[in-house]
């Protein structure tokens, strides 16, 4: 694991920076914290430094009422109280009723793996300060059996956050940062190029043009991201659309074709429609 270092795959596009802020919390066995917009490939890079480092990928997805004591184990005494009216010898073992998060996993795992744990600010402010102490000593203790469990090496944690809430800055001294930015022009030909390998230069040229003009809109709620723009491309390819309707700058008519893959909520297709209006009016 220590001889092996991240350098992009073929499937995903790094820039130089994120090579060297993945390899430097590999080196240094920190927490790496990626942040940035939705849809820049901060999941993504989890799964694809696992498959760069040949380590296996251990997911923990956060929601709203994620706790983080269920990262370590939860114990289920209603299952426990309802085997013993029914006299089930399972009771016996409490064992059986400790059921594994995550970092259990990921502490006990035969191969030192990735832990992904992702869009951790989806949870409550105190979620991340509930988990320093593990995250720092790479231990905790059962209550219900008496047990340490401990990591053997200490795993490589990739942190996502969508910067939707500040995270507590006891949490931040932790991790190595890394914002990553939202491709320029350039990159994300390249990205397109990794997923429609021979595609029409040409069409992704008009189709980059649009894509960044509409982000760049005033006003807009929430820009497309990568993901949309693959989508979208994916559809302009499936419907064959003709280049000369990509190439149109009629401003009468705003809205991209099949904007639906780009536009994602009723405000920002009510925006263009208005500009597309004003526009006629000035005809």
């Amino acid at each position: 694991m220590a001889t092996k270092r991240f350098e992009g795959t073929s499937e995903y596009v790094a820039t130089e920076d994120l090579k060297v802020a993945v390899n430097a919390a590999v080196q240094l066995r920190r927490p790496l914290l990626v942040k940035g917009e939705p849809g820049t490939g901060k999941t993504v890079l989890a799964h694809e430094i696992a498959a760069a480092l040949e380590a296996p990928l251990i997911e923990w997805h956060i929601k709203s009422t994620t706790r983080a004591v269920q990262g370590l184990y939860e114990y289920d005494a209603v299952a426990r109280l309802r085997d013993g009216q029914l006299g089930d010898e399972r009771v016996h073992d409490i064992r059986n009723y400790i059921k594994r998060g995550k970092l259990w996993d990921a502490f006990t795992s035969p191969k030192l793996p990735v832990l992904l744990i992702d869009e951790i600010d989806k949870a409550d402010i105190e979620f991340p300060n509930d988990l320093l102490q593990e995250l720092d000593r790479m231990e905790f203790h059962v209550y219900e059996t008496g047990e340490t469990v401990k990591a053997v090496d200490r795993p490589v944690v990739v942190i996502t956050s969508n910067n939707e809430k500040e995270l507590p800055d006891a949490f931040l001294r932790r991790c190595f940062f890394h914002y990553i930015r939202f491709p320029d022009r350039d990159t994300m030909a390249q990205i397109v190029e990794v997923h429609f390998p021979g595609i029409q230069q040409m069409l992704v040229s008009r189709a980059l043009d649009l894509f960044y003009e509409v982000r760049e809109v005033p006003g807009i709620k929430k820009k497309p991201s990568t993901s949309e723009l693959l989508d979208w491309l994916k559809l302009l390819l499936h419907e064959d659309m003709p280049l000369e309707v990509l190439r149109e700058r009629d401003p009468t008519k705003a809205i991209p074709p099949l904007h639906g893959a780009l536009l994602k909520n009723e405000q920002d297709v009510m925006l263009f429609e208005r500009l597309a209006f004003m526009a006629r009016r000035k005809v």
